[in-house]
């Protein structure tokens, strides 16, 4: 049995992985472009508000959930409401999963910049809003999508294929999760609503849990995108293959998004330590995207590596089923 065993070879190992990632971007720090420019237009750019739209609706609260909740509940609801759209901007949409450009002021939304207050814009219409969104949401996936090209040529140097059929294909699996989130990410912003309504602090336990059921369902899908830009596949196919390959690497594959998440978010804090209306964002604006950008690079290297290991152990197994035939 040890004999057999040791015909296998071992999986990809994760510090290497992760360095690999890292020096492919210190080697090419220009790939860091995109992201460091989101940031500064949400940073310095105009703000598209929401608040005229949705203060009518916020001032009725009272009034139509008089029987639901106390007087001093719905006021703080009105209050968490009015603060979140007065700070709201739309151009955030601008940073679209699976495929985006990774953005740290995307969660912040920061009201105020070293140059003063910017130029707010209102969207005050039903239609001009969903307009808006699906123009945006494109936008950010065919930024995304070119973000993606960039580092995985970056980071494994792939045969050369046009840009646009990368877009293309990858525009085919943000449209894939867009349908999966909403079909299951509707009913939770409704149960979110309401508990928001009801006291803000049970909305807020409530979106932890839905974020935490949600990455684990996402869980899968991870790598959906990483096989058209590793392998020039198609949509489908990278899709099928994400799933191929979290199967057959659980626990592997777990703890290397394990250690992404944490890298991620726990230097995220680091990089939001200064104030908006400082200078010295621009130094967390810099380190997050780096950072951001290696962790991507290595998430290609690691689903490049994790497909051979798998293709190797494969091949040797069906052998040793053919020779246990014979």
């Amino acid at each position: 049995m040890e004999s057999e065993q040791s015909k296998f070879p071992s999986p990809p190992g994760l510090i290497a992985t992760f360095a690999a990632g890292f020096n492919s971007v210190a080697n090419n720090i220009t790939v860091i472009a995109l992201p460091v420019l989101l940031d500064l237009f949400l940073w310095f750019g105009p703000r598209l508000s929401l608040h005229d739209y949705f203060q009518p609706l916020i001032d009725a609260l009272p009034r139509l959930y008089t029987n639901l909740a106390s007087a001093e509940t719905l006021e703080l609801a009105q209050q968490f409401w009015t603060d979140f759209f007065t700070r709201f901007n739309l151009f955030a949409a601008l940073r679209t999963f699976p495929v985006g450009t990774p953005s740290l002021l995307f969660f912040e939304m920061p009201a105020d910049s070293p140059l003063g207050n910017p130029t707010t814009l209102q969207a005050d219409s039903f239609s001009g809003i969903l307009g808006l969104v699906v123009l945006l949401v494109l936008a950010g996936w065919l930024i995304g999508a070119a973000y993606f090209h960039w580092v995985s040529k970056v980071a494994l140097q792939p045969p050369a294929r046009p840009v646009w059929k990368s877009v293309t294909q990858t525009l085919w699996v943000s449209l894939a999760w867009a349908t999966i989130l909403f079909a299951a990410g509707f009913p939770a912003l409704m149960l979110l609503g309401l508990t928001t309504l009801l006291s803000p602090a049970l909305g807020q336990v409530t979106l932890f849990l839905t974020g935490l059921a949600t990455l684990w369902l996402l869980i899968p899908f991870y790598f959906s995108a990483h096989g058209i830009f590793t392998f020039q596949m198609d949509a489908l196919n990278a899709i099928l293959n994400s799933l191929r390959i979290v199967r057959f690497t659980f626990p592997t594959t777990s703890f290397f998004l394990v250690l992404t998440l944490l890298l991620s978010f726990g230097l995220r804090f680091l990089w939001k330590t200064p104030p908006t209306d400082s200078w010295w964002m621009l130094v967390g604006i810099l380190g997050h995207a780096f950072i951001s950008t290696a962790l991507l690079a290595a998430s290609f290297i690691y689903y490049r590596d994790v497909n051979d290991w798998l293709k190797v152990v494969f091949e040797r197994l069906k052998a040793q089923t053919t020779s246990a035939k014979g």
